[in-house]
């Protein structure tokens, strides 16, 4: 039989009402489950006849990823969360190794039974919301373009009727407020019934004098009527206001799915969380069990070293509990200090060593005004947000530090317990830090597998100071400094740093930056000697795990393409590098079997979208578990990008990808766009090969393929993952060494990619958005036009985190940072620029948009700036201005500067 062909069709009836929005797909989820795909064909959208509203459709075509991946104690089964395209929620699938079969184990309906009625009210409705919602939305982008296009289309439609629902609901309220009000006050309606019978007799002999009075009033009254109705309208419009914002959609409104789960030991079974209870998996029988019912949130640790109970947490404590018997003891009992105790530390974290016999307790001492006996607030700096929504603005103050705060590092204190019933003194602890006005950071605290030593790093900004310790198992010893690192350090690897010991807890692994690559060494613990486990030029900052018998490494890393992150299984004698998954596949979230023997991963690329696979580490065989996405996505994906790179004027290979479009020659001379954003991304950049960024993949695809622009997105130097060179770049002189790059690129593309000099465009968001600025500001000549998004123009008002581990060395009471503010440079513009923000955005703040924008008006560039705001967006938008609505603005706004490339043929 000849699969069925489908079109992605935008129709609408010409009185305005949508007659169909895209079609969808069903596809069996046990199919998906195993990884069958459907076999239905989908035609692929003509260029000329893609449009935004199928690009940005209201209903993303990416689906939920699978998470919480883990493995049972022996190999066999490979539990995760996860539901097909369409589906609320993540829930529980258990894949067997052995058989090939995945089971789907927690659903709505069997959840269902574990809730109150009340609970699924309210998700069922909420679900219809959502939906509803959704397809209002595509259908009024829809309709919007129709009427652009001169059809004949009702705008009006889905508010006239949300206004007559509205009428339906507050007569019914009314109705129902009358009723009440009768019942109480039903002795005194009698009365008033009874004097109005009194009066009818001298009412019927009036009216026949009435009847012509009554004639000339009918006119005012046809007036008074439709004043009448004009101001029902505005009132149910201010109903309606109410009323969305009482019912706009959060996250608990919606089904969840399971949170996180645990495997036993050595029996098959596990214990996953689901709305804050705990609940028992059998795994060969697929029994649920449940385990808690309260108020309180818990979160699963582990189980007992037996597999007779379990450990877990609420908020702060961690309790354990047996399956036999209802008993429960908190293990990690809160700290106790005497009266005169100079710090009253409470616990903030506790991890526990996998054989249970001991715990590392973190805790903080609170910063606790003497005269009031409060906590005093972590940040004394509140900036306001302005909301514009009601009839007057409003603000809102969040909490701000930047980079001239004085700090208030709270002091740090690490205690090592035994877990034992007994009711023995509290050790003192093993490691403090007295906090302050500096910059301090710790990793979390990981124990070896046997509970014999823990570790942990710290890292003390204003001393560029980086130390890794190891501790004994034992509650007075402190531990020991293994290995100390000042200055050259490299400020992207604290958060990656994560030491660990292999399996058999002889070999201490940590991710060091010491030959301008982060990638992981083993550390000497008697000498602080650190080793390179791996040789070559690329990042590698992600341990998936190790073989039982420690004479493997898995790894996440960019070898051979910066672009891509492979799964590797690395001979630590050696430094052998296997790749396992799919050349250009770049993976994310990854599990290891304890037994090595297989790992699973979420991993794809722009041909391949990414899907949860498992991957035989012997043979690098893979199978695929999951079909995440809108089948109907391969409608719209008509092209795909070009990965190139080019040499800059220092010799640094950058790297991009580019659109070309249909019928393109090197001899053209087209218009382009350049999307970029240029900063420290910590373990992220642009060009990643599963990553359709909104404007520099979609957008530049449908430019491309609508208007036959070119259109690339570049990685600059001051992007991570590429090494300190790059990282580093932008050290003391953001913006300079990534226009440089930005410069070279458009001299490239004029020789290699048929582009007109003097019509290329650039755009970039947050630094991307700063960066755009900068370029049009001290490169004038090189971008005909530019769109900065969310930019950072005083870094003076950015959060301390970010610049003083990226920009340049700042002080404590100096706006030393206006160094690098982005408002003298601004009489430097000689091209169109458009400034985008949320005015609600509250990590870029709107204010320097306000500012940037003040300043090239007062530079008399009014002729060139331009202003598009979304008041209730945030940093990424989303607010009154959607994607689709984003990036029209976006389409208009560059062909009315730029010009018409060859359009599409139609």
């Amino acid at each position: 039989m000849s699969p069925k062909m489908i079109t992605l069709s935008i129709a609408l009836a010409c009185s305005g009402a949508l007659v169909s929005l895209t079609p969808h797909v069903a596809v069996a989820a046990s199919d998906i489950a195993n990884g069958k795909t459907a076999t239905t064909v989908i035609a692929k959208i003509k260029p000329s006849e893609l449009t935004l509203e199928q690009v940005f459709r209201a209903k993303s075509y990416t689906g939920q990823q699978a998470k919480f991946l883990h493995f049972s104690h022996d190999g066999r089964y490979l539990a995760y969360a996860w539901n097909p395209f369409g589906e609320l929620g993540a829930d529980l699938y258990v894949y067997d190794t052995q058989t090939g079969v995945s089971k789907r184990i927690t659903s709505p309906l069997v959840m269902k039974a574990f809730d109150a009625p009340e609970v699924w009210d309210r998700f069922e409705k909420k679900e219809k919301q959502k939906n509803k919602e959704e397809a209002e939305r595509q259908a009024k982008a829809e309709a919007q373009a129709a009427y652009l296009r001169g059809e004949n289309v009702n705008l009006k439609q889905w508010e006239e009727a949300d206004l007559a629902q509205i009428k339906v609901e507050l007569a019914e309220k009314k109705a129902k407020e009358a009723a009440k009000k009768a019942a109480a006050d039903a002795e005194a309606a009698k009365e008033k019934a009874a004097e109005a019978a009194s009066a009818t007799t001298s009412t019927t002999a009036d009216a026949s004098d009435k009847k012509e009075d009554k004639k000339d009033d009918k006119k005012d009254d046809i007036k008074e009527a439709k004043a009448d109705a004009d101001k029902e309208i505005w009132e149910l419009r201010d109903e309606l206001k109410k009323k969305n914002e009482k019912e706009k959609l959060k996250p608990s409104d919606l089904y969840p799915g399971i949170e996180n789960l645990v495997w036993a030991n050595k029996k098959n079974e596990l214990i996953f969380e689901y709305r804050g209870d705990l609940f028992r998996l059998f795994a060969d029988s697929g029994k649920i069990e449940r385990l808690t019912q309260t108020d309180k949130a818990e979160r699963i640790v582990a189980y007992n070293a037996d597999d007779k109970g379990y450990i877990y947490m609420d908020d702060k404590s961690l309790y354990s509990a047996s399956f036999d018997h209802s008993a429960i003891r908190q293990l990690n009992r809160e700290l106790i200090h005497p009266d005169d105790a100079d710090k009253k530390y409470k616990i903030v974290n506790t991890v526990l060593s996998e054989n249970k016999q001991w715990m590392a307790i973190s805790a903080e001492a609170p910063d606790i005004n003497p005269e009031t006996g409060k906590v005093n607030p972590p940040s004394e700096r509140k900036v306001e947000i302005m909301d514009y929504n009601g009839r007057f603005a409003t603000a809102k103050k969040v909490d701000r530090e930047v980079a001239d705060d004085k700090r208030k590092v709270l002091p740090t204190a690490l205690y090592i317990r035994r877990v034992s019933d007994s009711n023995a003194r509290q050790p003192e602890p093993v490691f403090t830090n007295e906090g302050g006005d500096v910059w301090f950071e710790m990793s979390d605290v990981t124990w070896a597998k046997d509970g014999s030593r823990y570790t942990f790093a710290t890292w003390e900004r204003e001393k560029n100071l980086l130390r890794v310790y190891v501790g004994k198992a034992d509650e007075k010893s402190k531990p020991r400094i293994v290995l100390e690192r000042r200055n050259n350090v490299g400020h992207e690897v604290v958060d990656v740093i994560a030491p660990q010991f292999t399996p058999d807890s002889q070999q201490l692994i940590a991710i060091l930056d010491e030959q301008g690559f982060r990638q992981p060494y083993a550390i000497n613990t008697e000498t602080g000697a650190a080793k390179p486990l791996l040789k070559g030029d690329f990042e590698a900052h992600h341990i998936v795990g190790f073989s039982p018998d420690s004479k493997s490494m898995f790894v996440l890393a960019n070898k051979d393409d910066f672009a891509a992150m492979n799964a590797y299984k690395v001979d630590l004698a050696s430094g052998t590098m296997t790749a396992l998954g799919k050349a250009g596949d770049f993976h994310r979230a990854s599990a290891l079997a304890d037994t090595g023997t297989a790992l699973a991963s979420v991993a794809g690329q722009w041909s391949s979208r990414p899907e949860l696979k498992v991957i035989d580490t012997k043979t690098a065989k893979s199978t695929t578990l999951t079909q995440s996405n809108d089948p109907l996505w391969s409608a719209v994906d008509i092209m795909h990008p070009t990965r190139f790179s080019y040499p800059n004027r220092h010799g640094d290979m950058i790297q991009a990808y580019v659109f070309k479009p249909e019928g393109w020659k090197e001899s053209d001379q087209r218009p382009a766009i350049v999307y970029t954003y240029g900063g420290p991304l910590g373990t992220r950049h642009i060009i990643e090969t599963d990553s359709f960024q909104p404007t520099a993949y979609l957008f530049g695809m449908y430019m491309a393929a609508k208007h036959g622009y070119v259109t690339v997105a570049v990685d600059p130097r001051g992007h991570s993952d590429y090494g300190r060179k790059f990282s580093d770049a932008n050290w003391e002189q953001p913006g300079k060494p990534q226009t440089e790059d930005l410069e070279d690129l458009a001299k490239y593309m004029q020789q290699h990619f048929g582009v007109d000099g003097h019509r290329i465009g650039l755009t970039g968001w947050s630094f991307g958005g700063f960066q755009t600025q900068y370029t049009m500001y001290t490169s004038p000549d090189t971008f005909a036009a530019g769109i900065a998004g969310g930019g950072p123009t005083e870094w003076e008002n950015y959060n301390s985190w970010y610049t003083g581990r990226t920009l340049g060395k700042t002080e404590r009471n100096k706006l030393s940072l206006r160094r690098f503010s982005l408002l003298p440079l601004t009489s430097g513009l000689k091209k169109p620029l458009m400034l985008v923000h949320g005015m609600q955005d509250p990590n870029v703040l709107y204010q320097d948009t306000v500012n940037v924008y003040r300043a090239l008006l007062e530079n008399g560039k009014e002729q060139l700036v331009d202003l598009f705001l979304d008041p209730d967006g945030e940093h990424g938008m989303g607010g009154a201005i959607k994607a689709k609505a984003w990036h029209k603005k976006y389409e208009t706004f560059f062909v009315q500067h730029l010009g018409e490339g060859n359009p599409a043929s139609k």
